[in-house]
């Protein structure tokens, strides 16, 4: 399968400019503290059918995980907020604790990525945590750091937002082999036929890359897929040590796009997991790291993710332009209205509130013409 022409790449590179907006954006849901290591995000929004907006994310307080717990409290809360003015304002729903999520004698130490699944049958909260309790590999056991665990993905069921507090927690993905180790970050995507396809992030023993894997639960079924870890592998140049997919948003069938499906795979990125030495003369751009990263997408054609095409090839996208450029875990939601972008993006005092950008169907269409 071939890529797009040239026109058709450079509009869904306006379109996806035009969606996660840095001037444009507001702020939607603010950090504890407007300081560095201070946000809240890596999460998703839904709308039910009475038209309530919700949105998932965790609320992050400085902490260093190369050295543990001790040095901070970092993923500290897993909070569902709702609005019923299209987004205006927020108010918290459902909040977790870190304990709340311990699995049996697996208890959490941070609260990491999530993603709300609406469902004929109510609702499900997939959920990433870093858990003591779980062993490294035996041969690579020396390399589990005190203080620090190893991430994975539960998932809990509930017929409304509100029951999820109750719900029982079952992990559904984890890793014991040493290059995916550690699973977290997922967010979902319904395609064409109605599976869902779970999307998350993956690190090896060593913490030295973050990647993209997915599963796909067949419509109808209970089971995730095994996980295909090679789809969209990390880039050559801006995105060379993280490639970790945010979400997937189906192009609106209109204008020059009404006749062929077309996805866009929106992804984190950096050059490193460590801020780089840059030299004193050099150009000063971000880069992009481990908890800082920039943003970039790609799409592929006809629901094929098996031939995945990236926009950012050379450059990031997405940058925000404060505080460290930071502007990663973008998500959209698809309405009758137009298209609502959340992200993470970095302020002036190095913070990471939850901003979000509304772009309506109208300008949609003309973007897509």
């Amino acid at each position: 399968m071939s890529r797009l022409h040239h026109d058709l790449e450079a509009k869904l590179t306006s379109f996806a400019l035009k969606l996660v907006d840095q001037q444009k954006a507001r702020v939607a849901i603010p950090p504890q503290q407007n300081s560095t290591g201070f946000w809240f995000g890596g999460g998703n929004m839904v709308e039910d059918a009475a038209g309530h907006f919700y949105l998932v994310g965790r609320y992050r307080n400085f902490g260093d995980s190369r050295t543990g717990l001790g040095a901070g409290e970092r993923g500290l809360e897993l909070a569902i907020f709702r609005s019923e003015d299209r987004g205006a304002s927020w108010q918290k729903q459902v909040s977790f604790s870190k304990p709340d999520l311990n699995v049996g004698d697996r208890s959490v130490l941070s609260i990491e990525g999530s993603a709300l699944y609406l469902t004929d049958q109510g609702v499900e909260l997939f959920v990433s945590t870093e858990k003591a309790g779980i062993e490294y590999p035996p041969e690579f056991r020396s390399f589990l750091k005190p203080g620090t665990g190893v991430w994975t993905i539960e998932r809990l069921q509930a017929s409304s937002i509100d029951e999820l507090k109750e719900a029982p927690i079952e992990t559904v993905l984890e890793s014991n082999d040493p290059t995916v180790l550690h699973v977290k970050d997922p967010a979902v995507y319904t395609d064409a036929n109605g599976d869902l396809v779970l999307l998350y992030c993956t690190h090896p023993y060593c913490w030295s890359s973050s990647n993209t894997a997915y599963a796909r639960r067949k419509r109808g079924s209970d089971k995730l897929s095994e996980s295909n870890f090679d789809f969209f592998p990390r880039g050559f140049a801006w995105d060379i040590a993280i490639t970790r997919g945010t979400s997937i948003l189906d192009v609106p069938k209109v204008g020059a796009f009404a006749d062929r499906q077309v996805s866009l795979l929106f992804y984190d990125g950096g050059e490193a997991l460590r801020n780089l030495d840059e030299h004193e003369r050099a150009v000063k751009r971000a880069r992009g790291y481990s908890c800082e990263e920039i943003g970039g997408v790609a799409y592929f054609l006809d629901g094929d993710m098996s031939h995945v095409y990236r926009l950012s090839q050379n450059k990031p996208l997405f940058i925000s332009p404060f505080g460290t450029g930071c502007s990663r875990y973008v998500d959209v939601l698809v309405t009758k209205d137009g298209l609502y972008a959340t992200w993470q993006q970095s302020q002036d005092d190095l913070s990471q509130p939850l901003v979000l950008n509304f772009v309506g169907k109208d300008e949609v269409a003309t973007l897509l013409n």
